[in-house]
């Protein structure tokens, strides 16, 4: 059997008095589309975070290509393979796309190792893979939503990473421009990218995943096949509101 890219074991966060995860135990293959819901507020985000590096997590162990990760801070992260992308776009405001690329091309994929040519025409490379090669020398103010969201995941990507976490990469666009991410999402994956998505758009994740992990109050309350999950009594009342 071939082993777990990404393995969480009784995964525990608190805020305070507040319990955001408790007994978290998820393994994730290598190549896998994993889909992440839940009901806002469930933790999925606090769950993405201590993945990611972003928090630290009070309890249980992470561990990332058989080595342990817990203690890590996110760049060690980025630079073992685990990128994400976030909800809200965070790109560089005052530099092009070309060179948001850069900087995770520079500092994470090849520390140094390639030259400014170099750096650039890979940037390029990864513009044109999202669709946004005739924007390579405009600012990210200028960009529609949906080529926000493709920048956001690009730049992720520029990091070279093995596992990609794709936070709410659909929200708020339209049904063909939900299409068109599912479409770069399944060609990452297709070139051997781990991808977990987390959405709330039903129809992405019941077309994207492979399996998905349901999240209620900290907990997961069911893992399965996308059509096992949405007749699952525990999602339902959770999640689908029946």
């Amino acid at each position: 059997m071939t082993a777990p890219l990404l393995t969480i074991d009784a995964l525990g966060k608190r805020f305070g008095g507040f319990v955001a995860l408790q007994g978290i135990a998820l393994q994730v293959a290598p190549g896998e589309r994993l889909g992440l819901i839940g009901p806002n507020g469930s933790g999925k985000t606090t769950l993405i975070n201590c993945i990611s590096g972003a928090l630290r997590n009070d309890a249980g162990a992470i561990h990332f290509r058989g080595e342990e990760v817990t203690g890590l801070p996110a760049y060690a992260r980025t630079r073992l393979g685990i990128a994400r992308s976030f909800q809200i776009p965070r790109p560089f405001g005052t530099m092009t796309l070309v060179d948001n690329l850069r900087v995770p091309l520079e500092y994470v994929a090849h520390r140094g190792s390639l030259d400014k040519s170099g750096l650039r025409d890979e940037a390029r490379e990864i513009l044109r893979d999202f669709g946004l090669a005739s924007r390579e020398n405009e600012l990210p103010g200028v960009l529609s939503q949906v080529e926000l969201r493709k920048l956001e995941l690009a730049r992720a990507v520029a990091a070279r990473p093995r596992l990609l976490i794709s936070d709410e990469a659909m929200a708020g666009l339209s049904s063909a421009e939900v299409d068109e991410m599912l479409g770069i999402l399944f060609r990452l994956n297709e070139s051997g990218l781990t991808i977990i998505m987390i959405e709330h758009i039903m129809r992405a994740i019941m077309r994207f995943s492979q399996r998905v992990v349901c999240l209620d109050a900290g907990q997961v309350i069911a893992v399965g096949r996308p059509e096992e999950m949405v007749q699952d009594p525990n999602v339902k009342r959770a999640y689908l509101g029946a």
